[in-house]
């Protein structure tokens, strides 16, 4: 077990060095001149040579580099040229509404997933199996940003049970809650309809095993040897999936923050990226990669207790 951990924290801090280094180069050395970039077209070059000497873009890109991937452990993610304050604050302020949203839909998924998946297995063959798949091949291929829109039209234009954007704080956290159910049901459905087909697939699978007959052998019905033998096994590929689903959620909201107006880490980016100001960007974009990785991270270990296999052979 120890050196499955050693082995997949060393992966770990060797793709966030990677990470760095690509986002690094992509935002600040491809550019050019990453000041005259941020101030476009219109800029001169006494302004550009200024906000280069603020923003300490003079000096060589190893040096810049290091002391922006020092900076960031330490902290310290500079100054947003749009805002004016700590890219820092800007994150702790957004993170607590894009942190929350991201677990708010992927337990939405996890929930409709895991029983849609169970059944359509049990039931294979059936008219259940093949409505259930039908319906999430619907759901994979629906973009959510369209679904979000459909969900405004109807619960919070027509019915009027929800805002159609916008977030009140947590000062009231039901009220907060229900701002959120919107964006995180357009997020969870997508996700829900690929976790039920892996599910799905990774229950008929296992069932086919040597083992499964035995039990089956022994008198255990086949709803028995599901729930009994076969579920946990079938978990391994769906714990993959769950990772993923929840580094996407964090990572890739930023159509559903704009659509529903939520000031959350997606929005930021946006804004960023459409204001030019890269050191946001680049910060935004390190944390989410950082966040994606470490999920990574939790799910291995996740593997590690559910199939002992892999502490031996990690």
């Amino acid at each position: 077990m120890l050196f499955f951990l050693i082995n997949r924290l060393t992966s770990l801090l060797l793709s966030l060095l990677a990470a760095s280094i690509v986002i690094f180069l992509v935002l600040e050395v491809v550019p050019g001149d990453p000041a005259s970039f941020m101030l476009g077209l219109s800029a001169t070059p006494e302004s550009a040579a200024a906000l280069r000497d603020s923003l300490g873009l003079d000096g060589p890109p190893v040096e810049r580099y290091f002391n922006w991937l020092f900076g960031f452990f330490r902290g310290d993610l500079g100054i947003s040229y749009t805002y004016k304050v700590p890219v820092a604050e800007l994150v702790a302020d957004r993170i607590w509404l894009s942190l929350p949203l991201a677990i708010y839909a992927l337990t939405l998924s996890t929930l409709i997933a895991f029983p849609v998946g169970i059944l359509a297995a049990a039931k294979r063959g059936s008219a259940a199996d093949v409505s259930v798949m039908g319906l999430t091949q619907l759901g994979v291929a629906v973009p959510n940003f369209w679904f979000a829109m459909l969900l405004v039209l109807l619960f919070a234009v027509t019915l009027r049970w929800f805002s159609a954007g916008g977030f009140p704080g947590w000062e009231d956290p039901l009220l907060a809650l229900k701002a959120l159910t919107l964006p995180a049901v357009a997020l969870a459905l997508p996700q829900a309809s690929i976790l039920a087909r892996v599910m799905r697939s990774a229950l008929l699978d296992t069932l086919t095993e040597d083992y499964i007959r035995s039990a089956r052998a022994k008198g255990l019905t086949r709803n028995q040897t599901l729930w009994r033998h076969a579920l946990r096994n079938a978990l391994i590929p769906v714990l993959t999936i769950i990772g993923l689903q929840f580094s996407f959620l964090l990572a890739g909201a930023i159509i559903i923050e704009n659509v529903f107006f939520l000031p959350g880490l997606g929005r930021l980016v946006f804004q960023g990226i459409t204001q030019r100001d890269l050191i946001v960007v680049k910060s935004v974009v390190m944390i989410l990669v950082f966040a994606v990785i470490v999920v990574t991270f939790v799910v291995d270990m996740t593997y590690a207790l559910v199939d002992p296999r892999l502490r031996r052979h990690g």
